[in-house]
């Protein structure tokens, strides 16, 4: 048998070696790009650490709750950081970046505060005059490059990202059978897990923001917007079809996750109410459907039919576009609470019926019948008694909180 190759295989042969030879190339420049970035983010770590952290706590200029509130876990990420750099600047890439993630607590930690950490910031820089100062004074310096204290607090979830892209692009030009492979791809998998933990909070954070925005333009304090598990979704103006075939009325609405909020405009008499808004009605989205209704408007918008167990509401929008928008955001708004009230209604099914064999419910009902028959005789052979009135307890008066409750669980259309 003859193993001298076929006219084909050393050009294949080379371009295999060309292509390995190309993944070698990028993951040397990653690698490199990697090492000179982290030397440059380990520098900006250490400044916060020394000139803040350091200085703060040796001079006492604000109380330890609050300096751990601003700071958090900077220092152990830093100290993390430096044993990760010493791995990367050797060449232990595998080794060190798996190390590491085994540190992504701290990450998790500084993460989930920094929301936190700004407002405290800025509180204290408020108030703070001695910490004022201090900060000037600390970011004047020719090491900190004009940079402010808010953007060094920063630089973990910009780290984080940047590893993510880092990794990603490296598993990408290593082959699977390389030592260092699954080293990476377990560094991968924990990074991406804390880059999605960040979007998750600003997502979160963002939408808390929303939330108190609505709320301030609320006049009073009746209407709740601020609730757990509320998500904002749109809002605008749409005018309401009366059903006695009335001049139909502009009406703001706002649109969250479990309902539909409408409101009307403030008298402008009032200098402190004329730019906010009172709430009408409030519409749970739970079993309600909506459907598009065409050639009202001559082709230049239409109406929204809405159909709550209680109520109706026909909407209209002159604007194409508009009333679209609108309508693929109610349609999905519905989708996902009526799937999330299926899911619970289904799970609480499970809870109150424990599943039990046929044998089980056959040998309970015989046990049942034998307890019965003797409890029968039993009461035969004892002398009998004169019957005796059963007492029955007062029905329990409701207080008018559990009385709202219970009012607002059954209408479909709170009206406000």
């Amino acid at each position: 048998m003859s193993f001298l190759p076929r006219p084909l295989d050393p050009l294949g042969c080379s371009s295999v070696q060309e292509q390995r030879d190309l993944w070698q190339r990028k993951f040397c420049r990653i690698a490199k790009e990697m090492v000179q970035t982290e030397q440059r983010y380990c520098q900006k770590l250490e400044l916060v650490s020394t000139f803040f952290v350091d200085i703060l706590k040796a001079k006492g200029t604000l109380r330890s709750d609050i300096r751990e509130d601003i700071f958090c876990s900077i220092k152990a990420i830093l100290s993390v950081n430096q044993t990760l750099l010493i791995h990367l600047e050797n060449g232990y890439l595998g080794k060190g970046l798996d190390q590491f993630s085994t540190h992504m607590h701290h990450y998790y930690t500084y993460v989930d505060n920094i929301y936190k950490a700004q407002k405290v910031l800025q509180m204290q820089l408020k108030k703070n005059k001695a910490f004022r100062r201090f900060k000037k004074l600390q970011e004047s310096r020719p090491e900190f490059n004009n940079q402010k204290l808010e953007d060094l607090l920063q630089l973990p979830l910009q780290r984080i990202d940047q590893y993510k892209h880092f990794l990603q692009d490296l598993t990408a030009n290593i082959s699977v059978d390389h030592p260092e492979y699954e080293q990476l791809l377990r560094a991968v998998t924990v990074v991406c897990e804390v880059s999605q933990r960040i979007d998750d909070n600003t997502r979160h954070h963002e939408n808390h923001l929303e939330l108190c925005r609505v709320q301030k333009l609320l006049k009073g304090r009746k209407m709740k917007v601020l609730a757990p598990g509320r998500w904002y979704i749109c809002e605008g103006w749409l005018k309401v079809v009366p059903p006695k075939g009335a001049e139909a009325k502009p009406k703001m609405f706002f649109l969250f996750s479990d309902m539909l909020l409408q409101v009307k405009r403030c008298s402008s008499l009032h200098s402190t109410s004329g730019q906010k808004f009172t709430a009408e009605h409030a519409y749970p989205l739970q079993d309600c459907t909506v459907e598009k209704v065409f050639g009202h408007t001559r082709s230049q918008g239409g109406l929204l039919t809405l159909t709550f167990p209680r109520a109706n509401l026909l909407l209209m929008s002159s604007n194409q576009e508009n009333l679209n928008d609108w309508y693929q955001s109610l349609s999905s708004a519905i989708r996902k609470q009526n799937s999330k009230q299926t899911a619970i209604y289904q799970r609480d099914e499970l809870c109150r019926r424990p599943l039990r064999s046929a044998a089980d419910r056959h040998n309970t009902a015989n046990a049942a019948s034998r307890k019965r028959n003797m409890l029968t005789a039993e009461i035969s052979e004892l002398p009998q008694e004169p019957p005796v009135e059963q007492e029955y307890s007062a029905p329990k008066r409701m207080k008018p909180s559990d009385a709202s409750e219970q009012s607002a669980e059954t209408s479909s259309c709170v009206i406000l």
